[in-house]
This record gives C-alpha cells, structure tokens and sequence, in this order.
C-alpha cells in the first residue's frame, strides 16, 4: 500500500489500528461527528451577546407628551418585549426583585415642562444589577432613546460638533460574526482533546497497553499512531463547522483556506500534546475525562471566548499565553473578520508551534517514563 511505503510498515500498521479503535464502533463515528455540529448549532444561537425581548417597567408620574413619547420609542425598540406599566415605587421594587424586569424607568411629574421649558429633563433608570450584563447594555438603549427623543423635541444642534462612529470588520455589529470562529476553537479543541484524553487510558483498560510496550514498535511510531486519529477528527469537525459557517451562516472566510488549515493542524497538534499528556497521567477512562474536564475549563475562560485577555489581571494574562486557544482564536478572528494576510498569521503561529513542541516533548518523556 501507498501508506505503508511511505510511513514504514509499522508505523503504518500503528495508524490503522488507532483509527480502527476510534472508528470501528458505529455508535463512536456518530458521536465523533454528529455532537460538535449540534454544539456549533446550539452555541450559535445560546451563546449571544445581545440583549433582546427584555421587559421594562415604567412608573409615569408625569402622563404628558414628552413622556409618552419616550415611552413610545421605548416600546418600539426591536429588544424589548413588553411595556410593564408600574403604579408605585413598591411596585417598581417588587418587579425588579422578582426579575419581571431588567429595567425600570421612573419620570417625575415635571419630565415634561421640564423639556418644553428646555431645561434638563432626568429620568431616573433603576436596573437589576444582579444581571449586571444585561443591565449595562439595556442603560445603553435607555441612553440612545433618550438622545433620540431629546433630539426629536428639541432639534437645536449642540454647539459642540457631532461624531461620525464606523465598527471596522463588523459594521453591523452582528454577534454571529464573533461568536462563529471563536466556536471553531472551542468546540474543535474539546473534541480533539476527549479523543486523545481516551487514548492509553481504553489501551490500560482494555489490557492491551502491556502488549504494546512489548511490540517492536519505538515510542515516536506509538506517539505518532496515537495522535493521528484525533488531528484526523479534527481537520473534518474543522471542514464541517467551515462548511455550516459560510453556507448555512453566510459567513465568508476572508483570509486565505491555505492558511486556515496550516493554523489548525498546528492548534490541532498543539491540543493533542496536552491531551496525551493527561492520557499518561491517568490510569481508566473514567479519570481521563476527568482530567480533560480539568483543562478545558480553564482553557476556553483564558481563551478569549468568554472576555477578553486584556481584561484580566496581568499574571492570568501571562499564564493565558501558553493556552493554545487564545492564539488559534485570534487567528480564527483574522481569517473570517479582517482578512488577515499571510505573513499575519504565520507570526501568530509562532505561539503555536512553540506550545506545540512543548506539549509534545512532555507527552513523549512522560509516554518513555512510562514505557520504562
């Protein structure tokens, strides 16, 4: 065969039979492929970082024009739902405290000769800071109403100028956009990551790791063999979610496909080292799942996914450089949002290859110490 001239019969006989004991259960090939498609599905759609259908309380003490105008834009604003009209400030307690809203608006009973007299018109906003996301971005659309509406009733321009705002590479600030290549990562590290996670700890269980230690086969042939089946499941969960993406998603890829596959090997390779790890480590199935929970965890909170490196502390922003996922994602970003050239991502593969070579010299003393 063209595969066993080229990698040496007992390499080869290695690769076939990892493969073999990943793909021979037909239960197993539905669950390597079928789950990640269903968490990219899912994910796209739970995983939102906008706020919609939200219910906001109003308590009116004013009833005149200029109140029931804001209250008219609120209403027809796309993210909110419906209109809770509140009698008192006990009811204005109550609904926040029972979560029947994110928000509640309070005018006094002057709002509205307050903005005919063209003086500063207040409306106090109470928001359920137990949902501080939420929270933040709902004052956010209380904050454009009230500009929108004050523009409305007083059309006077502000003698201090305007601003122009453009969002570079996603001007619609669609949340798919952001969310889609970041699910690349995540999802398709994970189920890297359970593949390897499993490896020599099914060969212990099974009682067939003993026979492979005696077989004339070198560690880096068993190493080889090991991690072929995982980076193998990894580049065809990474052509599906691709696929989905830009047909289902209209998502264009933007950067170059060549790029796009060199990077995930790279990522691919990288996660399986950390997952042969683990499998070293532990001795059933069972504890390697375990020990996969325990790294992904941190893994996809220091990715980038969840917020932003920039954000946290300076010694978890130092740790988050070796978490292979913080670097592939921002690659994953460059290819389908800017654009990113070639030269681009070959730099931010440097990361990549380092942790890789890492990763994969510990799996192989720890795979030796074992095998002596």
């Amino acid at each position: 065969m063209i595969g066993a001239r080229l990698l040496g019969p007992r390499l080869w006989a290695m690769i076939v039979k990892e493969l073999w004991a990943v793909l021979r259960d037909p239960r197993g090939r539905i669950i390597l492929i079928v789950p990640p498609i269903i968490q990219l599905l899912l994910f796209s759609a739970a995983a939102t970082l906008e706020v919609k259908n939200v219910d906001i309380g109003v308590y009116n003490r004013d009833g005149a024009a200029a109140s029931i105008e804001f209250v008219s834009q609120l209403a027809g604003s796309p993210n909110v739902r419906h209109i809770v009209v509140l009698r008192s400030m006990d009811a204005v307690r109550h609904a926040i405290d029972n979560q029947k809203v994110v928000a509640a608006l309070v005018f006094n009973d002057s709002f509205s000769r307050d903005v005919s007299a063209h003086r500063p018109a207040t409306v106090e906003a109470i928001l359920d800071g137990r949902r501080s996301n939420a929270a933040q971005i709902v004052g956010g659309y209380i904050n454009q109403i009230a500009a929108k509406v004050g523009a409305a009733i007083n059309p006077v321009p502000s003698p201090g100028g305007s601003s122009v705002v453009r969002h570079m590479f996603n001007p619609n600030l669609d949340y798919l956009l952001f969310i889609l290549p970041s699910l690349v990562v995540i999802v398709g590290g994970i189920s890297a990551l359970s593949v390897t996670a499993q490896s020599v700890a099914r060969e212990r269980e099974l009682g067939s790791f003993d026979q492979l230690m005696v077989s004339p086969l070198r560690v880096h042939e068993i190493l080889i063999g090991k991690m072929t089946p995982p980076l193998l499941i990894g580049v065809v969960n990474a052509t599906l979610y691709l696929l989905i993406i830009t047909q289902i998603f209209h998502e264009p890829l933007t950067g170059s496909l060549v790029m796009f596959y060199l990077s995930l090997v790279i990522f691919l390779i990288a996660i399986i080292g950390i997952g042969m790890v683990v499998s070293s480590v532990v001795q059933t199935q069972q504890q390697a799942f375990l020990g996969m929970f325990l790294v992904t965890v941190p893994m996809s909170l220091l990715s980038g996914f969840t917020a932003p490196i920039d954000n946290m502390p300076g010694w978890l922003q130092v740790i988050a450089q070796a978490n292979p996922q913080n670097h592939f994602t921002v690659i994953m970003e460059g290819l389908f949002l800017k654009g990113t050239s070639d030269a681009d991502v070959l730099r931010n593969c440097g990361p990549l290859v380092l942790i890789a070579a890492v990763t994969m010299t510990l799996a192989a003393l720890m795979f030796r110490a074992r095998v002596e």
